[in-house]
């Protein structure tokens, strides 16, 4: 239905605008008390999607990517149609209005997305608020951190750091974002010395506010897919190294080989089925080079159950979603829990940890 009649009227709009009502959908939804348990009876989940990993408890292995929901506004929503995770932000400490539009580009005959949105969000105080006033909600939150566009990069630290101190008593995890490719300068602090220190601090000030929160949520951290392997590899070894729980593979691309849309010239990261294959690649890699003890996330062009297994056998504990989502509309979050379920179950595996880097080893 969604492809048939809401995506031919949402394409016929701005991309970022289409967005925008789809979010305001949500967001009223959100706040009707029976939809979401509704929704959730109706993408009920197969026992064998469950696994702790973080020592967290995940429903499904299937979550959503930040950059959707960036000031949650509607987290009931989302974890309602059966997302066993849910990543909020890029938050920045202050408020900000991000890049100018038009920022958000559809491409179509790719069925991908570029953007330069820029961390466009209403900062860390508002973002507490909302998270604050969703104590009782089951479904894990993950909040993706980023600083300032004005802050250099020799000042970042304090950023992730006043992102920690205002939402670690709200939060499930933190990610630290330094792969974006719309924020200035952001993509250096993936240099191998220099993301292990922002690691470390960003570790000690979860350690320190764990006394105020009485909460320890773990801290992942977002790779971009365009780094040389020699640099991957040198910053997939910084964070284990600097004692982070996960990564997340991958974040948007620079890159624009084999694309047909004319709008492949605009600025930007793309996202959506040009990285499938690529992401999973290096999912693969960051597995290996990590013997399997750091989880990773994977990110990038999931548009099928067969594209979340293959991410699952390349070493990702967790996937998450976001330009298919577009494309596809919300009912692909139930078929991929349906179809992964079915593919356990095809493969005589049990649970889905048990299928995790089974093709990297």
């Amino acid at each position: 239905m969604y492809r048939r009649l809401a995506r031919p009227l949402l394409f016929r709009l701005d991309a970022e605008d289409a967005h925008h009502l789809t979010l305001g959908g949500l967001e009223a939804a959100s706040k009707l008390p029976g939809w979401p348990a509704l929704a959730r009876a109706v993408s009920s989940l197969a026992p064998a999607l469950g696994q702790t990993v973080f020592g967290q408890p995940f429903a499904s292995p299937v979550g959503l990517a930040a950059g959707l929901d960036k000031n949650a506004v509607a987290v009931p929503a989302f974890a309602a149609l059966g997302f066993g995770f849910l990543e909020v932000g890029t938050v920045t400490p202050l408020a900000q209005p991000g890049n100018e539009r038009p920022r958000l580009f559809r491409l179509t005959e790719d069925e991908a997305l570029i953007n330069r949105m820029g961390f466009n969000n209403a900062g860390a105080e508002a973002l507490h608020t909302r998270l604050a006033a969703l104590s009782r909600q089951p479904t894990p939150v993950w909040v993706n951190i980023g600083k300032n566009k004005d802050t250099p990069n020799e000042e970042a630290a304090g950023d992730y750091l006043k992102c920690v101190h205002a939402l670690q008593d709200v939060a499930d995890a933190f990610v630290i974002n330094v792969s974006s490719p719309n924020t200035p300068g952001l993509r250096a602090l993936q240099a191998a010395d220099g993301l292990s220190e922002l690691v470390r601090q960003v570790l000690d000030g979860v350690e320190a506010s764990r006394v105020r929160s009485l909460r320890r949520p773990p801290v992942l951290v977002k790779l971009a897919p365009d780094l040389h392997p020699a640099d991957f590899e040198a910053s997939v070894g910084a964070v284990l190294d600097a004692g982070a729980h996960g990564l997340i593979v991958s974040n948007t691309t620079l890159g624009r080989d084999g694309l047909f849309s004319e709008r492949a010239g605009e600025t930007g990261g793309l996202s959506g089925r040009p990285l499938t294959q690529k992401s999973t690649a290096l999912i693969r890699e960051a597995y290996r080079l990590t013997g399997g003890r750091l989880p990773i996330v994977g990110v990038g062009g999931i548009f099928s159950p067969a594209d979340a297994y293959a991410k699952l056998r390349a070493g990702a504990s967790l996937l998450e979603l976001y330009s298919a989502l577009i494309y596809e509309g919300p009912g692909l979050v139930g078929r991929l829990n349906r179809g992964l379920a079915d593919l356990l179950a095809r493969d005589g595996v049990k649970n889905v940890a048990g299928i995790v880097g089974v093709d990297a080893r």
